[in-house]
């Protein structure tokens, strides 16, 4: 069961190297099921028993299910679609010395630099194209190795081991070819997406890992891959909230974008993507703004993102009794200064959400002295208020290029949200 369900994960992962990619791919799945697509500048008619979902920025995916029988409560299970990575940058040939051509790129996010040297890369990402006098969406996915970013010989920099400070404006660039390939990096790029070069008048461009994941450990109980933060809690959500009766609630399955960022854009936690999502539900119910309000008051949010694991090699690292590890079970992340929103109150339900669906609980709390990071619950909680636990899976290496985690824990996940959607 376990290595089916990483199989699974590990599919899914490979055909989403970009946020949009993942976000093509869940609309997809919803598809398959019989869920209907909603547009944000049209109309929307809703029904009880109805199925449904709408996408912002083809990076950030709201579905959800409202019953046949009327209830006053939403349940949601939020996660993100991106993850750390470099953008290209606009015109992003850099000619060096008539010898090479390499790409100019960006850093995207708190990222682990290390891990991008020496491995085989490629690009993936939108074109915004004009097709018949109007501008249209183009996915590409340069499906073969591409690039690489080589590190400098340790001849030429011998205290490379004792700590360096990685300059990404001249350590990081990836090498695309020799002289012959000047001019025609967006030429190929267009090819790819089966448009002209001249018809290209924008993009969203970025570098992705080729390395497969993989399934390894002594008893296979390991997966590692790229993206595991946050598309192993976006899966997960996902497989739950198709899996469960959605009878119950209004089950709401949410993937936002640019959480490696802050998350204030227009498809990110801060906005009002969920929020107007949730008022256009209740307004197509029939409700007024005030049964909006008293159906947030009684509505529950998992924020799914994934949580830091007990390292093997800096134990020192994690709090003294809150020390998660890999496939012992989903991580309660707490933090007293709301960087986590989890309480005694939200808690206390997730636990016994995990209790019903047989799962095992772990928490993990930073060592308080050592800052920590965020992620999107208390964020979105500032547009639509209810109460929201924060939650993610246990893993290794979190911003590297190539994240490691346990194989049950996704199968966790999956059942605790199949319980949240029941």
């Amino acid at each position: 069961m376990y290595q089916e369900t990483a199989k699974r994960l590990l599919e899914f992962i490979r055909k989403s190297p970009t946020a949009f990619h993942a976000v093509e791919e869940m609309g997809q799945r919803f598809l398959e099921r019989g869920f209907k697509e909603l547009k944000e500048e049209e109309h929307w008619e809703l029904c009880c028993g109805g199925n449904y979902f709408v996408t912002r920025n083809h990076s950030a995916i709201i579905a959800f299910s409202i019953p046949k029988e009327e209830v006053w409560q939403f349940r949601i299970m939020a996660s993100h679609s991106d993850s750390p990575s470099f953008k290209i940058k606009e015109n992003p040939e850099i000619t060096v010395e008539d010898a090479y051509v390499k790409l100019n790129v960006e850093k995207y996010g708190g990222m682990l630099l290390a891990p991008w040297f020496d491995r085989p890369l490629s690009v993936a990402g939108r074109m915004i194209v004009r097709e018949n006098g109007k501008f249209k969406e183009k996915l590409v996915c340069v499906d073969r190795d591409l690039l690489m970013i080589p590190s400098l010989a340790i001849h030429m920099n011998r205290e490379v081991n004792e700590g360096y400070k990685y300059n990404v404006q001249t350590d990081l660039l990836p090498l695309y070819g020799s002289s012959e390939a000047k001019g025609s990096f967006l030429s190929l790029i267009a090819g790819e997406a089966g448009v002209k070069e001249e018809d290209v008048l924008g993009h969203d461009l970025f570098l992705y890992n080729r390395t497969p994941g993989t399934i390894w450990g002594a008893e296979n109980e390991f997966i590692s891959s790229s993206r595991l933060d946050d598309l192993q809690c976006a899966f997960s959500s996902m497989e739950g909230f198709l899996n469960g009766g959605r009878s119950e609630s209004i089950a709401v399955h949410c993937v936002m974008d640019n959480e490696e960022v802050g998350s204030t854009t227009k498809q990110g936690a801060a906005s009002t993507f969920l929020k107007d999502t949730l008022m256009r539900i209740n307004a197509g119910l029939g409700r007024t703004q005030e049964e909006y309000l008293m159906t947030l008051a009684g509505s529950f949010m998992v924020s799914a993102d994934n949580a830091h694991a007990l390292h093997p090699n800096y134990t020192g690292k994690a709090d003294p009794v809150n020390r998660p590890v890999l496939n012992k079970g989903i991580v309660i992340k707490y933090n007293a200064n709301q960087k986590y929103c989890t309480d005694g109150l939200s808690g206390a339900v997730f636990k016994d959400i995990c209790r019903e669906a047989k799962v095992p609980v772990q928490t993990f709390v930073n060592r308080s002295d050592i800052a920590g990071g965020s992620t999107l619950g208390n964020i979105s909680n500032t547009q639509a208020a209810m109460n929201t636990v924060d939650i993610g899976l246990p893993q290794l290496a979190m911003h590297s290029s190539y994240e490691t985690a346990g194989i049950q824990d996704t199968e966790y996940l999956i059942k605790a949200a199949e319980v949240l959607f029941r």
